[in-house]
């Protein structure tokens, strides 16, 4: 329970929270602490709280941060597991299969950058970058100031 009253700073207490769990091992060496939108959400903060969270945690060395993928448990290089796909690829994949199931049809709009970082609680700059990935391949397109649309099928990857 945070002392939003008290004198420690709420971003202290929370990093506090997650170094507990770091100590008892529920986090491990390479896995993910919550994104600062997940604390955003989970601790009711505004955003540049959660980013002095993963500071704090950065300048006490129990963290470090991939841009575009998140932060993890550790010091940089530390192994992650096996299956820490980034995030950006895992929402990526996600809009791939709802064009793959017709969710999403040609020449029709993906979900918004808002809608998407809310869906899976991650920054605006995971979302472009999952869009950008999704845009490489051929599967969606950008209209500046309108939008981002599923490319028509004549444009999907072939694999």
């Amino acid at each position: 329970m945070l002392d939003r009253e008290g004198p420690v700073p709420v971003y202290k207490q929370i990093a506090e929270e997650i170094h507990a769990r770091i100590r008892s091992g529920e986090l491990g060496p390479g896995e993910p602490v919550p994104s600062e939108a997940q604390l955003e959400i989970q601790y009711d903060i505004a955003r540049t709280t959660a980013r002095r969270v993963a500071r704090e945690l950065r300048e006490q060395g129990l963290v470090y941060t991939v841009q575009g993928e998140g932060t993890f448990v550790g010091e940089p290089g530390t192994p992650r597991p096996d299956d820490q796909t980034p995030v950006y690829q895992r929402i990526a994949a996600g809009v791939r299969e709802r064009i793959l199931r017709g969710e999403l049809a040609p020449n029709r709009r993906v979900p918004s950058e808002k809608d998407l970082m809310k869906q899976h609680g991650v920054a605006k700059a995971t979302v472009r970058q999952a869009m950008e990935f999704l845009r490489k391949q051929g599967w969606v397109f950008t209209i500046p100031y309108r939008g981002t649309y599923v490319s028509p099928c004549d444009k999907w990857p072939q694999s």
